[in-house]
């Protein structure tokens, strides 16, 4: 079993750069990417200042939790990465954040429709709600997991946001897309009625962008 410092690197940078971009606050949220040949997963600790997180902070753990390295204990969320790993084959890292707009939408349980073209290219659509379950419980990752079928990212009930990526700055960047969805969505709403892309321009988005085709 190889440890790959690169990896932990690459965590550790954007759980640092979500803080300082006020995805979150104080020691919240969390990052993880999974090394899908050796079945390992490298994510943030538990309630670690993330001024101070260094590389070498970052745990690494199997898909049970049980520590493969790293001097702390990881993330309470780490079944929520888990889960989202298991059921997602293609993703190869999760980022959990508690940006303020988007995670307001997820305290009244309300997803963020298709109301930006981008939205479809990095999010695969609108913002799907993931049912409330129990932080730090498996719950919390089979609810996400569910919401995030052709999805790349959602909200979770009375939590925050989760957003998935092909690498850590992938899923970092799509985090940031919910946020953007969700503020201009608020003061959308305070202006007048938000309208949403119609389903003809959905589909023909959804085509140019190889994206699922899906019901209406």
């Amino acid at each position: 079993m190889e440890i790959v410092q690169e990896y932990k690197v690459m965590v550790q940078q954007t759980a640092q750069r979500s803080y300082r971009e006020g995805l979150v606050a104080g020691t919240s949220g969390n990052v993880s990417y999974f090394d899908a040949e050796n079945r390992l997963v490298y994510i943030t600790p538990s309630n670690l200042d993330y001024n101070i997180m260094k590389p070498e902070d970052i745990m690494v753990i199997d898909l049970d939790g049980n520590v493969a390295d790293g001097p702390h204990k990881p993330s309470s969320e780490w079944r929520l990465h888990a889960e989202i790993y298991k059921a997602k084959p293609q993703v190869k890292s999760v980022i959990h954040t508690h940006s303020p707009y988007a995670t307001g939408f997820a305290i009244v349980h309300q997803g963020i429709p298709l109301i930006l073209v981008e939205m479809l290219p990095f999010l695969g659509g609108d913002v799907p709600v993931a049912k409330f379950g129990l932080p730090g419980t498996d719950a919390v990752g089979l609810h996400a997991a569910e919401a995030l079928h052709n999805r790349n990212a959602a909200l979770l009930e009375n939590h925050g946001v989760v957003a998935t990526g092909n690498s850590c700055e992938q899923a970092y960047l799509r985090a940031v897309y919910v946020e953007d969805a969700a503020k201009a969505y608020h003061f959308a709403r305070l202006m007048g009625e938000p309208v949403c892309l119609s389903a003809e321009d959905e589909l023909y988005l959804r085509k140019k962008y190889n994206l699922p085709l899906e019901n209406h």
